[in-house]
């Protein structure tokens, strides 16, 4: 089992200039944001990683190149095998192209990714909120988005935050 992900791995480091390493087991690939949709094609067609069990993003801010990676976890049903591919993408503009027409349960996963990251997916079929309201404004899980309440009541500044509050709150 373990020939078919160096084998996998080689293959995507020679044919589109991905990066790897290894921890603790795991192999993930860092994979050229134009290159994912082959990437991916490759894996399932030549590999048999039939399925995308996740797919999600980080946001590195303020770091902003890359600003976020989009992960993807592949699996393959025959071995019980996993590959992971990180895909960087910079700030402006966060997109990247869909892997809707390799693995068709993306979908949501990325108009979720999309509704709270911001990210876009070039050629995706239906781009739109799934998680906030369609009137909703910005992305809730970009690590600069504004929550816009009060401050959080930590044990260090109990006192002072129980000061500001009017006396029927106390």
């Amino acid at each position: 089992m373990e020939e078919i992900i160096q084998s996998a791995e080689k293959t995507i480091t020679e044919r589109f200039g991905a990066a790897a390493s290894e921890f603790r087991g795991e192999t993930t690939l860092l994979v050229p944001a134009e290159k994912i949709v082959d990437a991916c094609r490759v894996l399932r067609d030549e590999f048999g990683f039939d399925s995308l069990p996740v797919e999600t993003a980080v946001d590195y801010f303020p770091r902003t190149d890359p600003r976020f990676h989009v992960v993807y976890v592949l699996n393959s049903s025959k071995t019980h095998l996993y590959i992971n591919l990180r895909v960087p993408v910079n700030a402006d503009p966060a997109e990247i192209d869909t892997v809707e027409g390799v693995f068709p349960g993306a979908n949501w996963r990325e108009r979720e990714i999309w509704d709270l990251f911001g990210i876009h997916f070039k050629g995706h079929s239906d781009l739109r909120r799934i998680m906030m309201p369609p009137n909703w404004e910005g992305h809730p899980l970009r690590k600069d988005y504004s929550l816009g309440y009060e401050e959080v009541q930590y044990t260090f500044n109990y006192e002072e935050i129980q000061s500001k509050k009017p006396r029927g709150e106390r």
